[in-house]
């Protein structure tokens, strides 16, 4: 049986730019041993998607608790690495950003994303605030043992007013990909970014592998061509099976 410390050493080996990483984002345990069984390397949640398939809206308004036993169902049911959508580590203050992040790795988890929007609250946290958050969280991981891989998510560009030009956006987000690879992450998630020229400049400057959201895997190849080593698709694959299941029960019910 493969251990976690084997996991999480294997998932972060995954994440290169000459072949990088497809994650195709899941929600439950059944999703999850559907994606592995089609040949997935590794199992992705999204948070929007296991807070929707629960009744509940995204940022964090799943229950930590009840998030954290579907997650532990999810990693008992499928024999590859499980990363975790856990957005801002439900907690504001290191501490118990600390204990959560705990919490998550006693289950089994290998790594998880970690936002530095403030859930249920205006903007960013700074980035100096940000850090002692990371800082935490590594704490927590190097405290059991685990390498697990922390990724490291800016919402500089999601966040942003729409009229806002992304290369006006780009010294910020290099900032933050700065000081969070100097806090201990190990990987820079920049949903929101869709320039290609932009992106492919995130990857040239960047130290740490970056991770871009897409909504089509028709990107995949262009993404490829950029350097990106870590390639998702957030709540798409969700929204698309839900889509096609209210499609086929109207056709159930024309009489």
């Amino acid at each position: 049986m493969t251990s976690q410390i084997e996991n999480a050493q294997f998932f972060r080996s995954l994440h290169t730019p000459q072949s990088p990483l497809f994650l195709y984002n899941v929600w439950d345990a059944g999703s999850s041993k559907a994606v592995e069984r089609a040949g997935a390397k590794a199992v992705a949640t999204s948070s929007w998607s296991m807070a929707a398939a629960q009744g509940y809206e995204d940022g964090e308004q799943f229950p930590l608790e009840d998030m954290l036993a579907a997650v532990a169902r999810i990693a008992k049911s499928v024999n590859v690495p499980v990363t975790v959508d856990f957005e801002g580590g439900y907690a504001a203050n290191p501490e118990t950003v600390r204990r959560n992040v705990h919490k998550l790795l006693e289950i089994g988890i290998v790594g998880f994303n970690f936002e530095d929007q403030i859930v249920d609250g205006p903007g960013l946290y700074s980035v100096e605030d940000q850090v002692c958050r990371i800082r935490a969280a590594r704490h927590a991981a190097d405290s059991m043992g685990v390498p697990a891989f922390i990724n490291a998510r800016t919402d500089v560009f999601l966040k942003a007013d729409p009229a806002t030009a992304h290369d006006g956006l780009m010294a910020e987000a290099l900032i933050r990909e700065k000081a969070y690879a100097s806090a201990g992450a190990d990987g820079f998630f920049v949903p929101g970014l869709t320039d290609d020229t932009l992106i492919r400049q995130v990857c040239d400057v960047a130290t740490l592998p970056v991770n871009i959201m897409t909504t089509s895997t028709r990107e995949f190849g262009k993404l490829v061509k950029s350097g990106v080593s870590r390639i998702s698709l957030g709540p798409v694959p969700y929204i698309a099976l839900m889509s096609a299941l209210e499609k086929r029960s109207e056709t159930a019910h024309v009489v």
